[in-house]
């Protein structure tokens, strides 16, 4: 592993547009993963509850909350980039900080409902209290969840900096296939 060479794919050289392109695609695909997520979790939940017929706004709000926390990822990773180190290996070297990405999701989930509860006529602080339905253990177990979810996108991600993000594609998908 020590004979990687590093390539950093965040560093944009291109124009404004460029940049702004880029990131609205990391938008889309990171809305889009967390989506996938939330609504098999929102299905799990309504079929665990026997629901009938399924609930399909479920899925509406599911997306919604993919954008929100995906929003909240880019902020994260705005406001603490990625540093994968290859002596220590991917891995050990993005264990810890999947743990600030994971602390800036559940502060800004917090902030959300606050700002919910605001927004609706409710105090700020006792919407504070509302996330994770109040039940302390019930926040650790979204926050595994939660870590769960954001772990193999760090690790991808991670991946793309110290390889490339062509050569992480190819990787874990093959090589493009040539047109004939």
């Amino acid at each position: 592993m020590n004979n990687l060479k590093t390539h950093n794919t965040i560093v944009h050289t291109g124009s404004f547009e460029d940049k702004l392109k880029s990131e609205f695609k990391k938008g889309v695909s990171l809305s889009l993963y967390f989506g996938i997520w939330f609504c098999a979790l929102a299905f799990l939940g309504a079929t665990t509850l026997r629901e009938w017929p399924i609930p399909w706004r479920m899925f509406g709000f599911a997306l919604i909350k993919a954008g929100l926390c995906a929003k909240f990822m880019l902020i994260g990773e705005a406001a603490f980039p990625l540093n994968p180190n290859r002596r220590l290996g991917i891995v050990p070297s993005l264990l810890a900080q999947s743990i600030i990405y994971l602390a800036i999701v559940l502060l800004l989930n917090f902030l959300e409902y606050g700002i919910d509860g605001v927004i609706h006529g409710r105090d700020f602080v006792s919407s504070l209290a509302s996330f994770g339905n109040g039940d302390p253990l019930h926040i650790v177990a979204l926050l595994i969840v939660y870590w769960l979810i954001v772990w193999p996108y760090l690790l991808f991600t991670g991946m793309s900096i110290v390889l490339g993000n062509t050569h992480t594609i190819a990787i874990l998908f093959g090589p493009p296939k040539s047109p004939h």
